[in-house]
């Protein structure tokens, strides 16, 4: 058939699966992966063809041990690559290649840059094609520049010097030249492929002063001379993959950590949510609470640690509420002994539920103590003073605050300006002074639209994160039942 190739004349092999296949694409190439492969295709040429110019042209290959010592320096070169990006690495590569450009010309380039790519043969085979018809063709290309420039007078270092700075600067600008294409196909964007070439161009300065001063030595001193540099070139290489390898895994558990901080915020949104449900009466409390207590952690001065940590705790301070008796948060009126002594249990259930959670033993702590009064009146240990956590005391206050400020069955909210009376009088009794000072200072220079709770951050922060809403453990209910 004309759309496949025989192999042995056993089986058919579709031409565009093969191409797909070759080149790494999911199924048959569509759209911009065609031109990837008419890309690919047009360097093999190119390649092919400077090779074939080039024997025409009387280039051979000299001195093939040495050669064959470069390719293999060229081959732990690359297997000592230092990634930059999913995309894109770097290594010290250009060094054996230039080299071999230099001092024994364009056709032991090529072969060089041609073994430095061998770790890269794995699948898919289309990719390593590009690279190496690349590599070779810059490699190809920065040999001959070299023998048209170069004096082989050992007194014209000058000269010397000048023809390895051509190579050089041939080979890296035809890596990233000719590179251009396959990186914007395959979706790297041109900025990342911009800050790529800046630092391939930067080292221009320092590879080809070392490489000229590599020539040099070789030729007139010692061909070990060349070995003995490229051994520690390998070392500092190896050691700043080592470190790269480091700071990804310091950025990786960076990046775990603050997922885990956005779970743990999702995850108290949600309880919230189920709260608001129940509560219509309160619905936004608790994300009022949680921006009050954050705004006064700040004022104090805490940690920015600290001040998340206000604000997570404020979400749930009320979380026990969801395990009280049927009718007692919507009862219209005001509450009977009995029934305030049920209320009252509500942040020792929240800390049950909140215990269950894997760390948020510090958070159960601070809900349970969230209403203890300074002079130990409060509730459920009644905690005095200094016993009673911080941030437990700065809720008690944004708390007490929010809920003077709200609508209530029974009663109307008050105007802040009589609620923030009410802290001042509550100061050394229920509330700590350091902590209604601070409050107070934030409520001054504040909006009304703040003051009562209706700003577009109250909103926001009652919102759960849809991205990250996570599906409440089989604990967690099974304490809110009980």
């Amino acid at each position: 058939m004309d759309d496949g190739i025989t192999l042995k004349g056993e089986f058919q092999v579709d031409m565009p699966s093969f191409v797909g296949w070759f080149f790494g694409f999911r199924g048959r190439p569509a759209g911009q992966e065609w031109w990837l492969v008419g890309y690919t295709s047009t360097l093999t040429l190119l390649c092919g063809a400077l090779l074939v110019t080039l024997q025409s042209e009387g280039y051979g290959l000299a001195a093939p041990w040495p050669v064959a010592a470069l390719a293999i320096a060229g081959f732990v070169a690359d297997r000592q690559s230092v990634r930059l990006s999913p995309q894109a690495e770097v290594s010290v590569t250009a060094l054996p290649i230039v080299l071999a450009a230099v001092l024994y010309g364009p056709f032991a380039a090529i072969l060089v840059s041609m073994a430095s790519l061998l770790p890269s043969f794995r699948p898919p085979f289309g990719r390593w094609l590009t690279w190496t018809a690349t590599r070779s063709l810059a490699a190809g290309c920065a040999g001959v520049v070299a023998s048209a420039l170069e004096d082989h007078d050992p007194r014209a270092f000058g000269r010397l010097l000048g023809a390895v700075a051509a190579a050089t600067v041939v080979e890296q600008v035809g890596n990233v030249g000719l590179a251009w294409v396959p990186a914007r196909l395959r979706g790297l964007s041109a900025r990342e492929i911009a800050a790529l070439a800046s630092a391939v161009f930067l080292a221009i300065p320092l590879y080809a002063p070392v490489t000229a001063l590599l020539v040099y030595s070789y030729r007139e001193i010692s061909p070990w001379s060349v070995v003995l540099f490229l051994l520690p070139a390998f070392v500092a290489q190896k050691l700043f993959l080592l470190y790269r390898e480091q700071r990804a895994t310091a950025e990786e558990l960076a990046a775990a950590i603050s997922r885990q901080e956005r779970a743990n915020l999702s995850f108290a949104t949600a309880l919230v949510a189920t709260l608001d449900a129940r509560d219509q009466y309160s619905a936004g409390h608790s994300a009022a609470v949680a921006v009050y207590a954050r705004d006064i952690a700040a004022r104090l001065g805490l940690t920015e640690q600290q001040q998340d940590l206000a604000h997570l705790c404020g979400l749930v301070h009320d979380i026990g509420k969801v395990g009280l008796p049927p009718g007692l948060l919507e009862k219209p009126g005001p509450l009977t002994p009995e029934e305030r002594q049920l209320m009252e249990g509500h942040s020792a259930i929240g800390e049950r539920i909140l215990q269950n959670v894997e760390d948020y033993s510090e958070i159960a702590a601070i809900v349970r103590h969230h209403h203890e009064r300074v002079d130990g009146r409060g509730y459920p240990d009644q905690l005095t003073s200094d016993a009673i956590p911080l941030l437990s005391q700065i809720i008690a206050v944004a708390d007490a605050y929010n809920a003077m400020t709200s609508k209530r069955p029974y009663r109307d909210a008050m105007p802040s300006s009589i609620a923030r009376v009410r802290l001042a009088r509550g100061v050394g009794t229920q509330f700590d002074t350091s902590v209604v000072a601070a409050f107070e200072a934030i409520l001054a220079s504040a909006t009304e639209e703040y003051r009562l709770g209706r700003s577009f951050e109250f909103t926001l922060a009652a919102q759960p994160q849809q991205d990250l809403l996570i599906e409440t453990p089989p604990r967690i209910l099974q304490a809110i039942a009980s």
